[in-house]
């Protein structure tokens, strides 16, 4: 296009400026030697910090951890650490690597998490349930409980014992953020879309094949109740399942 003598089309194409590009090798504080993009260095302190990172609670970080995953799972690596995303989930976290060869000198930083009996069976029922639908699954504490109607732990005979173990075990799923408890009800939780990623169709089924066994020779014993372990403050700790993440979730606060 011609105007006033001027051919624009000759003229050499300017992009517009990308406000987060123009700030993003910023240094963050005096000192700053990372060869990263700023939201590339927040991304990383998110996942060391965060049990996880999902689109739906934190859009930004997402996105970030989606344009430098390269960059990240190589920073990641060098602590001996996996990154793991999952598209479909719109999920994002870090797991402790299992190298072949351990180095006296190698520190894990990520500890993993083992469950009690009640909260392994919990975690094995809530992914049965978000497995049936991707939809936003709700629950309530009196439906959690209805799960544990035909399980019997061998040294909690009565209804009251059984009931608070059901309860330290939603705690137990609240902490490590499975059930994310509802702002109006605190006996109401939806279940995190995360369970799917953690606890895999091969976990859920091994563990499904490992409560069953359980129950048959609980039959063939004569009883009625649930062969299962004690938890984890009657005796050794139960491993019927472990979940990985830091044991105190670091900054884990909703923002």
């Amino acid at each position: 296009m011609t105007t006033g003598g001027i051919n624009f089309d000759d003229l050499p194409e300017v992009r517009p400026a990308d406000p987060a590009s123009s700030t993003s090798r910023l240094p963050r504080f005096e000192g700053d030697l990372s060869e990263m993009p700023n939201q590339a260095c927040w991304a990383l302190q998110n996942l060391l910090a965060r049990r996880y990172v999902s689109k739906d609670n934190h859009p930004d970080l997402w996105g970030w951890i989606l344009d430098h995953r390269r960059v990240l799972a190589s920073r990641l690596s060098e602590l001996d650490l996996r990154l793991r995303i999952s598209e479909d989930l719109e999920v994002a976290y870090t797991e402790q690597a299992q190298t072949e060869v351990q180095h006296p000198r190698a520190r894990k930083l990520l500890r993993r998490e083992p469950m009690t009996t009640y909260a392994s069976i919990l975690g094995l029922q809530l992914a049965r349930i978000a497995r049936t639908s991707r939809a936003e699954q709700l629950i309530g504490r009196d439906d959690i409980h209805e799960l544990f109607s035909g399980v019997r732990h061998k040294k909690d005979r009565d209804e009251a014992a059984i009931r608070s173990r059901v309860d330290e075990a939603i705690t137990k799923m609240v902490n490590v953020q499975i059930l994310l408890p509802s702002s109006d009800d605190e006996d109401s939780f939806s279940i995190s879309p995360v369970i799917l990623a953690v606890m895999t169709g091969q976990m859920v089924d091994e563990l499904s094949r490992e409560f069953e066994r359980l129950r048959r020779e609980s039959a063939g014993n004569g009883t009625d109740e649930a062969a299962v372990q004690p938890d984890a403050d009657e005796g050794d700790q139960d491993e019927a399942e472990e979940w990985n993440g830091p044991e105190d979730g670091g900054s884990d606060d909703a923002d």
